[in-house]
Formats: structure tokens, C-alpha cells, sequence
């Protein structure tokens, strides 16, 4: 049996096993058109892809490596579909007796729904002293590293990804940032409204909103 064929005959037992939330996608590096590099694909609404697309970000990485040999397989590491889901990611690098990469075998699971689980079970399981060793902040070094710190703070505070969040969460989140004081660093409204999947008008709208809601409460 060939090796493509026999990746092919994995990566389809592999999505029966997992179900609709898991993807496997094959890349083939041995292809002189490597901008439709996907020759197999299961699953592809996870990450919106199809049949004949081209390569992702580690695909590339994988070619500018004058030395495959150095390619290691990764596992469970987390990536993020552009419309803010979650998932758990793993890499295959697929080469010869020489060492020579011909193929890449990439799963990726949508777990957004199961960290939201997760999230609903904290809030039910968590202690005073849990939140007490929550409260002490992270020291950065950097306003860049400060504004990801807090924007992830933000999420935790909603508890679900942005992916699943309504206008009423954003406006939470971004009323902690502001709270926090994220507004001061230097262009941190276009991170911010790029992080959330809205415009920057809609941004200081939200805003607006938790001023409103502060002068009601005087």
C-alpha cells in the first residue's frame, strides 16, 4: 500500500473516531503546485478549509527547513480558526527512508465548546481562596505582553471564547480593559477591536455604554 494511501486510510478512521468537531487534513509536499497543497481533507468546516486549498503557516515553516531531519511531530498545542474558535492541534511530519518530508498529517479538534464547559464547572467547583491566588496579577515585561495578559483576563472574566460571546459579554470584557486601564497603551483599541471581531466605532460604543451605565449608577 502507498504511503499516501495509507495516511488516507488513518485520517479517515480518525474522523469517525473523534466525530464532526475534529479535522484531519493531509498536505502533499511532494506536489509541484504547492498552493493547493490539501490532497485530503475530513471535516473541513472546522477550520473553513476545502479540498485543493493551499498551506497553512506550519506547512511553510515545514519547506524553509533546509534540514528535515530536524522536523519533530507536535502534539496538542492550541490554535485559533479566524472566527475566534478554539482548537487542539496536532502535527505529523511524514517522510522517507532518507528523511526527505513528503506529506503532513495535521489534526485539529474544535474544543471552543468544551472550555466553555469547563469554564460553567470552575464557577461551580471554585473556592474564596482559589480567587484569592487568581487576584495577584502577572508581571510583564512589556506593555505589548501587559495588553495580551489582560485581553486574556477579559475572557476568563466572560468565561467562554470570543467566538461564542454575545454583544453583552464583549461589552463586559471590554469594560474590564477599561477598567484596567488597557486604553492607555499606545494602539491598543486596534488590538482590541481586531481580538473581538469588531470595528473600532463600535469599540468606543461600548465603551460609551459602561460610562452610561456608571452615570446611572451616580
Amino acid at each position: 500500500m502507498g504511503r499516501l494511501k495509507l495516511l488516507k486510510q488513518v485520517a479517515a478512521g480518525l474522523a469517525r473516531q473523534f466525530g464532526p468537531d475534529c479535522e484531519i487534513v493531509i498536505h502533499d509536499l511532494k506536489t509541484q503546485d504547492l498552493e493547493h497543497s490539501i490532497v485530503y481533507l475530513e471535516n473541513g468546516h472546522v477550520s473553513g478549509r476545502q479540498l485543493g486549498d493551499g498551506p497553512s503557516n506550519v506547512v511553510l515553516k515545514a519547506l524553509k527547513e533546509t534540514h528535515p531531519e530536524n522536523l519533530t511531530d507536535r502534539a496538542g498545542y492550541l490554535t485559533r480558526t479566524a472566527d475566534g474558535r478554539v482548537l487542539k492541534s496536532s502535527t505529523f511530519y511524514i517522510k522517507d527512508e532518507t528523511e526527505e518530508l513528503h506529506y503532513i498529517l495535521g489534526i485539529n479538534y474544535d474544543i471552543t465548546k468544551l472550555l466553555t464547559l469547563e469554564a460553567a464547572i470552575h464557577n461551580l467547583t471554585d473556592t474564596d481562596e482559589e480567587k484569592e491566588k487568581e487576584a495577584a496579577p502577572e508581571i510583564t515585561h512589556n506593555v505589548n505582553d501587559l495588553l495580551d495578559h489582560l485581553i486574556e483576563e477579559s475572557v476568563s472574566l466572560v468565561g467562554k471564547p470570543v467566538a461564542l460571546m454575545t454583544k453583552e459579554d464583549k461589552v463586559k470584557a471590554i469594560q474590564f480593559l477599561n477598567d484596567s486601564g488597557a486604553f492607555l497603551i499606545t494602539k491598543s483599541g486596534d488590538k482590541v477591536s481586531n481580538y473581538f471581531g469588531i470595528s473600532k466605532y463600535t469599540l468606543y460604543s461600548y465603551t460609551d455604554v459602561n460610562k452610561e451605565k456608571g452615570e446611572e449608577k451616580k
